[in-house]
């Protein structure tokens, strides 16, 4: 038996809902699961890469432009605080849910709901204090649907598909972004309505997949809860577990590299280029990174699973967000920035792909996947959440990007480092 079949927290006797799958899950299911996924993406991104930086910036109107970017920053942080709490919490729960419908399905339909009317509610907002505060309840809505989504890999996928199955959750990534940017800057007109147009397309692409079978947990599989349980699982030992440790602090380093190469992007051409076009020249640098997002996560994820090896896989894709940073740090251009674009997707593509599938073979127990992936999560999440405010820092020391794309280089190639430090998988 190899590594890549015989992931941490596997029991030769675990009860079904606890078991590790063997059986491959089919096309309807992966279709029901990347269309859920398409959904969320398009609700979470399209609001940081546009609507949410453009409601800021004209609520402020600031003499001067940095000011925005600081603000932006500071609702990204705090909104990085509730996901902290809310994916580990929430992923623990639907662990010890025996709910007839399943332990995943409840909660992603509790997430969307909330994700939903935030998103709306978002839109009537013009006070600073009410858009962070909505920017913050829908941050957790996202959480509380994608901590139960990603923890039904772990339930249903087995461990030689998993790779190809994680490509179909980051390929909706890219696609979403660029269609929700098309949708809220050609077919609608203003914030309210783009905003409630991303809520229901959410909401309806959710759908299919809570149609989908989710196999229940039984009263006498399910584990004590309590809050002192719940807290403790809040820690996991990386001497304990080192290969969980070095995988989770790879996630949060090449996380928030390429959240800083992608989140103040608008910005980056608005101010730093002087670019007059700069929402339609977004849209072209989301294109150009959607197509090698794509094509990355889902070959290279493939090949992955063909090949048994997840190592290797991340290293490379951490290193290639690293030169696309560098680039965008050393020749500040629009031209050069469609290069990056590609070799940041390319990487960005495999990185999302392989690394959840490396994820769900470290995880420490299968009672528990939930909750350690719900932890696994907060290294994607939160660095989306706080690198807009680590730029903005940068923005406002230096006057200039570049340091932020140096950053961004950085921690690509510390996260590369890390990942070469896991023992268990190949």
């Amino acid at each position: 038996m190899t590594h890549l079949d015989a992931p941490a927290g596997h029991s030769a006797t675990a009860p079904a809902a606890l078991g590790e799958p063997t059986r491959r899950v089919g096309a309807g299911w992966i279709t029901a699961f990347a269309t859920a996924w398409f959904g969320i993406w398009m609700a979470q991104l399209t609001p940081v890469q546009l609507l949410l930086p453009a409601q800021v910036d004209e609520r402020l109107h600031p003499e001067n432009w940095v000011d925005s970017v600081v603000a932006f920053g500071a609702i990204s942080g705090v909104a990085a605080l509730a996901t902290i709490i809310a994916y580990p919490l929430t992923g623990a729960l639907s662990d010890r849910t025996t709910s007839r419908f399943g332990r995943r399905r409840p909660w992603i339909l509790i997430g969307a709901l909330v994700f939903a009317v935030s998103l709306v509610l978002l839109g009537f907002q013009s006070e600073m204090w009410a858009i962070g505060a909505a920017w913050v309840a829908a941050s957790v809505g996202f959480c509380i649907m994608t901590a139960a989504l990603t923890a039904t890999i772990s339930d249903q996928v087995p461990v030689n598909q998993r790779g190809f199955v994680s490509g179909w959750m980051s390929a909706p990534q890219a696609v979403g972004i660029i269609v929700g940017l098309l949708l809220v800057t050609e077919l609608v007109t203003d914030r309210v309505t783009g905003y409630a147009l991303l809520a229901a397309i959410l909401v309806v692409l959710a759908v299919p997949f809570l149609f989908r079978h989710d196999e229940p947990l039984t009263a006498t599989e399910r584990t004590r809860v309590s809050a002192k349980h719940i807290i403790a699982g809040f820690w996991i030992s990386p001497r304990k577990h080192p290969d969980f440790g070095w995988t989770l602090l790879s996630r949060v380093m090449v996380s928030i590299g390429n959240a800083l190469g992608t989140s103040l992007l608008l910005y980056f051409l608005m101010f730093q280029l002087d670019d007059e076009h700069a929402e339609d020249d977004l849209i072209i640098l989301t294109l150009i990174y959607m197509v090698f997002v794509i094509l990355a996560s889902l070959g290279l994820g493939r090949l992955s699973d063909r090949l048994g090896r997840r190592k290797a896989f991340v290293f490379l894709a951490s290193g290639l967000q690293g030169v696309a940073a560098l680039l965008l740090a050393i020749v500040p251009d629009l031209s050069v920035a469609m290069v990056a674009a590609g070799l940041l997707g390319l990487g960005y593509g495999c990185f999302l792909s392989v690394d959840q599938a490396l994820a769900t073979q470290v995880l420490p127990d299968a009672a528990t996947r939930g909750q350690d992936l719900g932890i696994m999560n907060i290294a994607s999440a939160v660095p989306q959440a706080i690198a807009p405010l680590i730029g903005a820092a940068a923005v406002l020391m230096t006057g200039s990007f570049v340091l932020v794309f140096v950053l961004s280089a950085v921690f690509a190639f510390g996260g590369a480092l890390a990942v070469a430090r896991v023992r268990s998988v190949r």
